[in-house]
């Protein structure tokens, strides 16, 4: 899933030539408890080690870009959890104290913003912001790098800078010939995964990300866990409440990843690339009602037209030499996550129609400094997508299916198909998913939040999760379509989210706030946002 992936509305999309799963790589059986014996075992053993020497915080390495008064320190975790004994790996971790006095203090709030791939480091950084004081008063703000990202064992697929030339094609509708192309890229990317990272790779999951987060906590010397998880974080979060239901104290999930096995992975992407075009629909109506300061046409229709124009162009002639049509999609995907993109995409896209390509460098250049941490980025990705689930394993499957969808919705289709395609070729055991809930357990209650128009992760699949979390809350922003919705502009959805932190009290089981106001252009293509 894309999510920086993932992530129903595609039920009729079913994995048809899916063969039988053989027994998964790390012991686990569907008839046994959740996770496997052996890696339980691991867990406790290596929980009860970490909360034993705890975490040694000091200064951070420059590598991190975190000054003072945010910390750096390590935890150490089993690469796999059957057998704790042998190799472990170290995961980097981030802390800002909680600013508030004894009274207030709560213990830790770890935080993960999703991916598989991304990093959770900065979030200490977040105890300036406003929105977020009140909470950093009660906590220490925790966050972290999972197994794989950044300096926590980093996974790497392929050269950095062969992965991320530029500029690059995004056809909607792809020929034959360019589709034999990507199929051959992506053997090649997973050859080069199970090749740089040898018999280690088949221990990025979404599970043991889960158990990780056990170890992180011992270290923390927390006796229960107090997390927010959002996007991705929301799958390995759930599987952490299904894992571990009496280690949790408080838990919320912000644009929730639909946790359904026969979700997990293929179906979710379909159903992720059939809400984009939803919410790139949204965009293209904004565009449309602000044509008088865009001037990219009064319909949505003409819009989509003007933005098929400067794909042409841009194939034609990149700008600077690295903006192709690639590069676009990739900076106009943008628009589905969150509508803080919305006015300066349009004002790149009017701009550059006009011969002034500066706006469009701004949102679209590739950065080179960036190439090893993006690379990173998508290995962790492919490697945790791959291994935690059976993929079709026959290309003509993918293209019936990726041919269908795109017929309605083209936008991101194909584009997303070419991230996943690795795990149709991928070399290490795919894992059976586990069924994500609990009623056997006493399980706190949850927090949920959703917006309902979110593309990345589509609505259902906070219905799902609070159908699988008893006790669990589910607040909804209405007719709004941002991904992450926790301490944005909507005071509404603010205040449950500092209650639940703050008391642990959860409003009713659906609660629904109203939408987050629209962008408001203004001069120069810029919008405000009302925080309301």
């Amino acid at each position: 899933m894309r999510s920086a992936a993932l992530y129903g509305a595609l039920g009729s999309l079913v994995l048809t030539a899916l063969t039988a799963a053989p027994a998964p790589a790390d012991g686990l059986d569907l008839a046994r408890p959740p996770g496997g014996r052996a890696e339980s075992r691991g867990v406790e053993l290596a929980a009860r080690q970490a909360a034993a020497r705890g975490v040694r915080f000091g200064t951070c390495p420059a590598a991190e870009g975190l000054a003072a008064p945010v910390q750096c320190g390590t935890v150490s975790v089993p690469l796999d959890y059957a057998h704790p004994e042998g190799k472990h790996i170290s995961l980097t971790v981030s802390r800002a104290r909680s600013t508030g006095g004894a009274a207030e203090h709560q213990g830790a709030l770890v935080y993960n913003p999703g991916g598989p791939g991304g990093s959770g480091m900065f979030f200490p950084l977040l105890t300036g912001v406003r929105q977020w004081q009140a909470a950093a008063r009660a906590y220490d703000f925790v966050g972290y790098a999972p197994r794989g990202v950044g300096r926590s064992a980093p996974l790497s697929c392929a050269d950095p800078a062969r992965f991320a030339k530029a500029p690059s094609q995004a056809p909607e509708h792809p020929t034959e010939g360019y589709k034999k192309q990507r199929v051959a890229e992506a053997k090649a990317y997973a050859q080069g995964c199970a090749r740089r990272a040898g018999k280690d790779l088949q221990h990025f999951t979404s599970l043991n990300n889960a158990r990780d987060l056990d170890v992180l906590r011992a270290a923390l010397g927390e006796k229960k866990l107090t997390y927010m998880g959002a996007s991705y974080g929301t799958y390995f979060g759930a599987l952490y409440a299904t894992l571990f239901p009496g280690h949790v104290r408080r838990m919320i999930f912000d644009s929730i990843v639909d946790p359904s096995r026969e979700k997990i992975w293929y179906d979710s992407n379909l159903a992720q690339s059939a809400a984009f075009e939803t919410r790139w629909g949204d965009w293209r109506r904004w565009a449309a009602k602000h044509d008088a300061v865009y001037h990219l046409g009064r319909t949505p229709q003409r819009v989509a037209e003007a933005y098929d124009r400067a794909r042409r162009m841009l194939t034609r002639r990149p700008v600077a030499g690295r903006i192709g049509p690639g590069e676009l999609q990739t900076a106009f995907l943008q628009v589905g996550y969150s509508d803080s993109h919305w006015a300066r995409s349009a004002d790149a896209l009017s701009a550059y129609l006009r011969g002034d390509d500066k706006a469009l460098r701004a949102i679209a250049l590739p950065d080179p400094a960036s190439a090893r941490s993006s690379e990173n980025s998508n290995a962790v990705y492919t490697a945790v997508e791959c291994n935690d689930s059976p993929w079709p394993r026959s290309w003509p499957v993918w293209n019936r299916d990726n041919t269908r969808l795109a017929r309605r919705a083209p936008f991101e289709t194909w584009q997303n198909a070419w991230m996943n395609l690795p795990c149709a070729f991928w070399t290490t055991h795919q894992q059976r998913p586990i069924e994500v809930g609990t009623a056997r357990h006493a399980l706190p209650p949850t927090l949920l939040l959703a917006a309902e128009r979110d593309a990345a992760t589509p609505y259902e699949g906070a219905v799902q999760l609070l159908r699988r979390l008893p006790g669990s809350s589910l607040v909804t922003e209405r007719g709004s379509g941002t991904h992450g919705i926790a301490f944005g502009p909507n005071t509404c959805v603010n205040a449950h989210v500092q209650t639940y932190l703050l008391t642990g009290s959860t409003p009713a089981r659906r609660t629904f706030c109203g939408p987050r106001a629209e962008p408001v252009p203004t001069a120069g293509g810029k919008a405000t946002v009302a925080l309301g």
